[in-house]
């Protein structure tokens, strides 16, 4: 690497040993140039004061006070018995709210003498309850004098910044450690290409460090924003670009199907003709089938937008010329549906070399970790020789022992719980890597689909199958009205009365092992926090209360797989009334003559899990209920998160108001790329025009020079931003 050494200098040399070690555990910095990168939170105004009313509970924060009054109380315990203990009060406000800080001990003789009414500070701890107020427990503190030189020249400017801390290492430390590194900020490596930075009018990135670490007005700290946002979105999408233009040079063999084959024959049986929806998005993928270099799309599709049918036909297709397709399922229960689901639609077609089987029919395997020995047997046996065209199954088709024998095409079904390691081991199976179809049933906004799965070209299928019914959901507020509930009880009966049969989901499943240690709790505690609804309890007092004379029936994951797909069976078949489960439903359990569902705490779940969830209900021609059950009060975030669920069934708005709600973290976060997230300043939702402008951006540089050989600087970014974790992460895709 060519970096400039002044930023690859280790914080240990230039911060001392003990503050380097915090800064690494802790917060994941170890150079100079890391350093320079944790960018302030916010920023406070000297003069003015924080907000107390809205500190989050049980969150590390850093706040801008005012001390109101201070008292010292002794008192008696075990340590001090004869009333020597000591503790110091100290309330603080903003004007309008007050926060207590206590302090203890021989801990209160400091701050006694420091912590006079009127004094102004910087004070940072954990936000916690007692006593129904809110309170920070032996908070570090630093006083804002303003009049002695040190403060004068570190608090530079009025704007004071506000570091991302840990209880170890407050804010102002931060501050200072940037400080003492930020003139190495002159010689950071500029990434962009000249003609886009000045095109665009964006500040060179030493500027940029400089006025986002030490700004003088609020236009300096727009200007850094505005230039920092677009470093992050183009070295990303310069990285997905790469990756796009290296996978379009690998060869593939392509697959069109014979003119009178499986697909054709398959098409033929259908008893309705698909969606415009479904057949634009089809065409799509044969279209990519047919080229000599891998497929990468992903399919998104609302639930129930027929996914299952175009991935079918994909498959069938590539069957047809000659090769083999791999489903991959999440679960177990969701791979033996899939199974069912696909034989049952393929009929005799799915019975190739079988007494009865079709001429062209094909041989479709299940194969799952919880198998027969014999019948795993088989089922390796008939994928080897090419006897299965089909096989579908859980991430058991990624062990060594599986070998295929032209693997063409893999699907990966619900991608957010699929790692990207055991999609590449799949694709290895291939003598050449075969196409891949990745499908969601979560809907993905675009920018997210743009930075997440850049390297994927995405089909969106947003309308319904004819048939499908809709679904009418409503928000019941068990505390404020718990009449409501019972009428949920009531409207839950009245629909298995009419023929047809409901879900009930939980949090938990309620066998767990009581955990001693999380059962010393205050009785404030629990009633703030309640353990979740489990699937157990409830089931049992439906069964003996509200539902009594229902058959009623519980589905949960840790039950053995054999159980388990009995208990589908039978509420497949009608025999259960009612089935009480947990999210295992969350995914492609189809059972059209379910319309209602009842969701219990449905506060502890996310929104894209609660649409999911719905999506379970009004999959046949009666109208669907979903009904939201929470003991949130009204005008909780958590309530409104319901609100937004219960007024609308379109997933990419739901999936909008999801992120807006949540921090961008958790898209770019452990779940997607299995390294930290490298998003800093861009925010993906507000951010779209940025990141679709350095889509194209990054597409022309790549295109004119796919190696960076004239670029040195974007070339250093991308290898810190690739660093060996987020390399392999990205090979693998």
């Amino acid at each position: 690497m060519d970096l400039v050494p002044a930023l690859e200098e280790p914080l240990k040399k230039v911060l001392g040993p003990a503050t380097a070690k915090v800064m690494a555990e802790h917060l994941g910095l170890h150079s100079v140039g890391d350093l320079l990168h944790h960018y302030p939170r916010r920023y406070e105004e000297r003069g003015q004061l924080t907000h107390l009313a809205d500190l989050p509970m049980d969150e590390h924060v850093t706040v801008v006070a005012q001390v109101a009054d201070a008292r010292l109380h002794t008192f008696a315990s075990a340590k001090a018995p004869r009333g020597k203990g000591q503790r110091l009060e100290v309330t603080i406000t903003d004007g309008s709210g007050r926060l207590q800080l206590v302090f203890f001990g021989h801990g209160v003789h400091k701050p006694h003498k420091e912590l006079l009414p009127g004094t102004r500070a910087m004070f940072a701890g954990k936000v916690s309850l007692f006593n129904r107020r809110l309170q920070l427990a032996h908070p570090a503190y630093e006083l804002l004098r303003g009049d002695a030189e040190e403060t004068v020249e570190t608090w530079a400017g009025a704007l004071i910044p506000l570091y991302p801390a840990t209880a170890k290492l407050e804010s102002w430390k931060i501050g200072k450690a940037i400080q003492t590194v930020l003139p190495s900020a002159q010689e950071a490596v500029d990434p962009l290409p000249d003609s886009l930075r000045q095109g665009r009018g964006l500040v060179p990135l030493p500027e940029a460090l400089l006025k986002i670490h030490r700004p003088h007005t609020k236009a300096d700290i727009a200007d850094a924003h505005a230039r920092l946002k677009w470093d992050e979105a183009f070295v990303l999408q310069v990285a997905l670009a790469r990756r796009r233009h290296a996978d379009a040079q690998l060869p593939a063999v392509p697959r069109k199907p014979a003119p009178d084959g499986l697909l054709s024959a398959f098409d033929d049986r259908l008893p309705f003709t698909l969606t415009d929806g479904q057949q634009k998005v089809s065409k799509e993928i044969f279209d990519d089938l047919a080229t000599d270099h891998p497929m990468h799309r992903l399919l998104q599709g609302e639930v129930g937008s027929g996914k299952t049918m175009v991935a079918l036909r994909a498959m069938l297709a590539v069957v047809d010329a000659g090769g083999q397709a791999a489903m991959l399922a999440p679960t177990e229960v969701l791979a033996q549906q899939h199974h069912r689901s696909i034989v049952e639609m393929m009929g005799e077609l799915a019975e190739g070399g079988m007494l009865g089987g079709s001429e062209q029919g094909t041989k479709v395997v299940l194969l799952t970790g919880s198998m027969g020995t014999a019948a795993r047997r088989q089922a390796m046996l008939d994928l080897v020789t090419g006897e299965a065209g089909i096989v579908i199954g859980t991430h058991a088709l990624i062990e060594d022992k599986v070998q295929f024998h032209d693997l063409g095409l893999v699907v990966v079904d619900e991608q957010h719980r699929f790692g990207v390691e055991q999609r590449d081991a799949l694709r290895g199976k291939g003598k050449q890597p075969p196409h891949l179809l990745v499908m969601t049933a979560t809907p993905i906004p675009r920018t997210v689909a743009m930075t997440v799965f850049g390297d994927l070209e995405t089909s969106v299928l947003d309308q319904l199958p004819a048939g499908r019914s809709p679904i009418a959901s409503h928000v019941v507020p068990a505390a404020d009205k718990p009449h409501f509930l019972t009428r949920a009880w009531e409207r839950v009966r009245e629909e298995v009365e009419n023929g047809h049969q409901a879900y009930v989901v939980c949090p938990r499943i309620g066998d767990e092992e009581d955990d001693p240690k999380k059962a010393r709790k205050s009785a404030e505690d629990e009633a703030e926090k309640r353990p979740p609804l489990a699937v157990l309890d409830i089931a049992d007092q439906l069964a003996k209360g509200p539902l009594s004379g229902l058959r009623v029936e519980v589905l949960h994951g840790r039950m053995h797989p054999d159980d388990k797909d009995a208990v589908m069976r039978r509420f497949a078949a009608g025999e259960t009334h009612v089935l009480v489960a947990t999210t295992v439903i969350e995914v492609g359990v189809n059972v059209p003559n379910a319309t209602a569902m009842v969701i219990m705490d449905a506060d502890r779940f996310g929104v894209s899990q609660l649409h999911q969830l719905r999506g379970r209900v009004g999959r046949g021609s009666a109208a669907g209920l979903c009904l939201l059950v929470s003991e949130m009060p009204e005008a909780s975030p958590a309530r409104q998160r319901l609100n937004a669920v219960a007024s609308t069934l379109d997933g990419f708005e739901l999936s909008r108001i999801d992120l807006e709600q949540r921090r961008e973290g958790d898209v770019l976060g452990q779940a997607q790329s299995g390294a930290r997230t490298s998003l800093r300043v861009l925010a993906v939702i507000e951010d779209e025009e940025i990141i679709a402008e350095a889509r194209q951006e990054a597409t022309a540089v790549v295109e004119a020079d796919p190696e960076l050989t004239g670029l040195p600087g974007l070339r250093t970014a991308l290898d810190a931003l690739l660093d060996e974790e987020r390399e392999q992460y990205l090979e693998k895709g």
